[in-house]
C-alpha cells in the first residue's frame, strides 16, 4: 500500500517541481529589459541577455522594450516668426533609457509614453518655428531645422526614462486656407527676381556688345590705315620703277612697247579681232618698230 502511494505521488512531485522551476526562471533577450517586482515594487532589473531566477509566486516579471521605436505624431498647426500658419506632420525616433522611471511614471505603457512625447515635441516645434520665417522654413532642406527641434527638447523627457534620438518631419506644408495665396506671392517674388536677373543680363550684354563694336571699329580703322599706307608705298614703288624705266632709253622703249601691247589687247573685244590704225598713230609706229630700237 505504501509502495503504491509512493509511485502515485512521485509524478505529482515531479510536475510540481517542474512548475516551480519554470515559474522561478527569467529569460532576458537583447531587445528587452526584465523588471522583477515584489508586491508592486521593483526589486531587480535584468538588462543583460541570459537566464536568471526569481522567487516563484511572490515575484513577478514585466518586460520593457530595449530597442529604438518610431512614433507618428498628430499633425498640428504652428505659427512662424512672420505670423504665418504652417501644418507640421512629424515622427520621433526614441527608446527607453531608464526602465524604472518608465515603469513608475508611465506604467510601462507605450500609449502613455507617446502622449508625453507628442506634447514635448509639439512644444519644441512650436518654439523653433516661432523663431523662424516661413520662407526660411520652406527653402531649408539641409536638416538643420529637424536638428534644432531635437536639440531644443533637451532632457525634457528624462524624468519619464525616455531618450529622443531624432525628430523628423514627414510633411511641412501650408494650410489649405492660405496655400494658394502664399504660392501666388512666392511666384510673384520669383518672377521679380527673374526680371532683375534678366535686366542685369541685358545690361551686361549691351556693355559687351558696345565694347565689341568699338573693338571692331578700331580694328577696321587700323586695317584701313595700314591698307592705305601699303597702297601709298606700292604707288611710290611703282612710280620709282616707272621713273627708272623712263630714265633708261632701252628700258623706256621696251616699257612703251609692253604698254602698247596691253592697250591693244584691251581694245580687242568680241569676235572681231581686226584693228585699223592710222599710220601716224603712236601705236602704229611702235608696232611697226619705227619707235622701238630694241627690234
Amino acid at each position: 500500500m505504501k509502495r503504491t502511494i509512493k509511485w502515485t505521488l512521485l509524478p505529482l512531485f515531479l510536475i510540481a517541481a517542474v512548475i516551480l522551476l519554470a515559474s522561478s526562471m527569467v529569460t532576458t533577450t537583447a531587445r528587452e529589459y526584465k523588471l522583477i517586482t515584489q508586491f508592486g515594487k521593483v526589486v531587480r532589473i535584468s538588462s543583460e541577455p541570459g537566464l536568471s531566477f526569481k522567487i516563484p509566486f511572490i515575484q513577478e516579471v514585466q518586460s520593457v522594450p530595449k530597442y529604438k521605436m518610431i512614433s507618428d505624431l498628430v499633425p498640428s498647426d504652428v505659427t512662424t516668426k512672420d505670423k504665418k500658419v504652417m501644418t507640421v506632420d512629424s515622427f520621433v525616433i526614441w527608446d527607453i533609457s531608464d526602465p524604472l522611471k518608465y515603469l513608475t511614471t508611465l506604467n510601462a505603457n507605450k500609449e502613455n509614453a507617446e502622449v508625453r512625447i507628442g506634447n514635448v515635441v509639439y512644444n519644441s516645434i512650436k518654439n523653433v518655428l516661432a523663431a523662424t520665417n516661413q520662407e526660411d522654413i520652406i527653402t531649408g532642406r539641409d536638416g538643420k531645422l529637424a536638428l534644432t527641434i531635437t536639440e531644443n527638447i533637451g532632457g525634457a523627457l528624462d524624468s519619464y526614462g525616455i531618450r529622443i534620438y531624432a525628430v523628423e518631419t514627414k510633411k511641412l506644408d501650408l494650410p489649405d486656407s492660405n496655400k494658394e495665396s502664399v504660392y501666388a506671392r512666392m511666384i510673384s517674388e520669383r518672377n521679380n527676381i527673374a526680371a532683375g536677373y534678366k535686366a542685369d543680363g541685358e545690361y551686361e550684354s549691351k556693355l559687351i556688345m558696345n565694347k565689341t563694336d568699338r573693338t571692331v571699329r578700331e580694328t577696321v580703322a587700323k586695317a584701313d590705315a595700314d591698307a592705305e599706307k601699303i597702297k601709298a608705298e606700292g604707288e611710290a614703288e611703282y612710280m620709282r620703277i616707272l621713273s627708272e624705266a623712263y630714265n633708261d632709253e632701252s628700258k623706256a622703249d621696251f616699257y612703251n612697247f609692253v604698254r602698247s601691247l596691253d592697250a591693244l589687247k584691251a581694245s580687242m573685244v568680241g569676235q572681231n579681232k581686226t584693228i585699223v590704225l592710222d599710220s601716224d598713230s603712236e601705236l602704229a609706229r611702235i608696232l611697226s618698230g619705227n619707235n622701238f630700237s630694241g627690234f
